[in-house]
């Protein structure tokens, strides 16, 4: 009887340890999150190409402000190109994708309003009461969906590619 009794109580901790995802993180990445979501797809593409994956997919914690697939084909409309010479353009890529991370875990309640936020790629944008982020072009970019949690962080998704200085 003791000897099913253990085997019962053993077998109900790993079950136990399996629903509560052992005690650690178990989200995606959020280069993984940004591969799991189809509307994300060109953002994943993007940041393959500009070889920024391992960075985003290392402990963090980041934020990513991350644009929608529609944002970036406004954005190849804005730029006069394609996605394959945007892709094979390793250094404008680089500078507009580290635009869109900021360092740390800011979730939408935390987002500091109106102040200027520094992203990785070192220059700022600012976000207002209604989530809108305006970046360095002037250009307003809304955040459709906050808070996407991630292993390594969180995703704002947005509705405009950011624009740094160019």
């Amino acid at each position: 009887m003791l000897k099913w009794f253990k085997g019962v109580l053993a077998a109900g901790m790993l079950a136990l340890l399996g629903a509560c995802g052992g005690g650690g993180d178990e989200r995606p990445d959020l280069v993984a999150l940004a591969q799991s979501n189809p509307d994300l797809s060109i953002l994943a593409e993007a940041v393959t190409a500009a070889d920024l994956a391992s960075t985003l997919s290392g402990p963090g914690p980041y934020t990513v402000f991350a644009p929608t697939n529609a944002a970036f084909a406004d954005l190849l409309t804005r730029l006069g190109t394609t996605k394959e010479a945007l892709l094979a353009d390793r250094a404008l890529l680089t500078k507009v994708l580290t635009y869109h991370v900021v360092a740390g875990r800011v979730l939408r309640a935390d987002v500091p309003l109106g102040t200027p936020i520094t992203t990785l790629q070192g220059e700022t944008f600012t976000v207002d009461a209604t989530l809108t982020i305006t970046d360095q072009c002037g250009c307003n970019a809304r955040i459709v969906t906050a808070d996407v949690l991630a292993g390594n962080g969180v995703a704002h998704v947005i509705d405009l590619v950011l624009l740094p200085t160019l």
